[in-house]
């Protein structure tokens, strides 16, 4: 890398706050670099300091954002390091790098394994993207070795010397911050364990309502607290019913600010089935000692001073709970020591080493 302070454009496909797009605004502020977002949300959007160059391609749909990106990059086609992530915008900047549009340097970052995540037409739709963009990437940030040995095997057409390791960032002051926050004035009080996530299968909310249902009766007080919309909002809500458990395990929705939440818990629970790596557990290990987490992703089982269950099994998270719940003394310095070197400075400066 050259000396001079490089020109950092960062891309996403909205401006929603979830994981991947936190990632992308944590980077940006790191390094005072523009946003470009193809959408913008009508609601539940990321909270965007005014310091911070922002563009929104469209406010109609996400296509349309995709046709608009073409015009919307010729302020950034040359002389620019663009960074995005999601595979299908990923591969879309490194087709446009392909036929010559886009010169600027391109680094992608992979937010999930697709390819081992989905089957049939939707799998067949990321190959197809894949072949036809990520050869003309400069640069393939993939969050955990797992990760990027599941990157290479099935993309052999791919140096591999482009693919790298590195963790997701985490802003332990930003989110000690926000904890401060109280809590609303009909949840002061309540003891709940709580949850965070879309609401889709891949998240396995429907086995944490169960394994809460197998730990009720020893725990009458204790509800269950789940943020997040999706579609499966309606698949859960029937489960809850069915199990009875209307008055003790409620579906929040999604706000802006889960980490009071997350501080004031009994626990933290990720109950995912297979993730790139849950953003929203190194946000639960700053705020509280106690975190279950499900074996989903590459190295979870590493990680020190967390609750491990197997993932897509009720029994064992039913059980990580309970030793969580009954446990006399928990190590938080272990877990701090995790998130230490995962500022997104680091991040940041560590990718752009990488580049060459």
């Amino acid at each position: 890398m050259q000396n001079t302070k490089p020109k950092l454009l960062f891309v996403s496909i909205t401006d929603k706050a979830n994981g991947a797009e936190n990632i992308l605004l944590q980077a940006a502020r790191a390094s005072s670099a523009s946003l470009l977002f193809l959408k913008k949300v009508d609601n539940g959007g990321l909270n965007l300091p005014d310091d911070l160059h922002v563009e929104y391609v469209s406010t109609g749909s996400i296509l349309s954002g995709f046709w608009g990106l073409i015009k919307s990059l010729s302020n950034y086609r040359t002389d620019h390091i663009v960074f995005s992530t999601h595979p299908y915008l990923n591969a879309y900047l490194g087709f446009l790098k392909r036929i010559g549009y886009l010169k600027s340097k391109l680094i992608v970052r992979e937010c999930s394994s697709v390819l081992t995540r989905y089957s049939g037409l939707k799998k067949l739709s990321y190959q197809i993207a894949y072949w036809l963009g990520y050869p003309g990437v400069n640069l393939v940030v993939c969050q955990t070795c797992s990760m990027r040995d599941v990157f290479v095997q099935h993309l052999p057409y791919i140096d591999k010397q482009k693919v790298i390791i590195q963790k997701n960032p985490i802003d332990i002051e930003q989110n000690l911050i926000k904890a401060e926050a109280p809590l609303p004035v009909a949840d002061k009080g309540a003891e709940f364990i709580c949850a965070a996530g879309r609401l889709i299968p891949e998240k396995g909310f429907d086995l944490l309502i169960m394994a809460f249902d197998e730990i009720k009766s020893s725990r009458p007080n204790l509800k269950l607290f789940i943020f997040g919309e999706g579609p499966e909002q309606i698949t859960l809500e029937n489960l809850i019913g069915e199990l009875k458990l209307t008055d003790r395990v409620i579906l929040k929705g999604w706000i802006a600010n889960p980490m009071p939440f997350f501080k004031h818990a009994k626990a933290c629970v990720v109950s995912s089935i297979k993730e790139g790596f849950p953003n929203v557990l190194l946000q639960m290990m700053i705020l509280n000692p106690v975190v279950i987490s499900t074996n989903c992703a590459g190295g979870i089982d590493e990680i020190p001073g967390i609750y491990l269950a197997e993932a897509d099994n009720v029994n064992s998270l039913t059980t990580a709970i309970n030793n969580a719940l009954n446990a006399k003394k928990h190590n938080k310095d272990l877990i701090m020591q995790y998130v230490e070197d995962r500022t997104p400075e680091i991040f940041i400066k560590s990718i752009l080493n990488a580049l060459v």
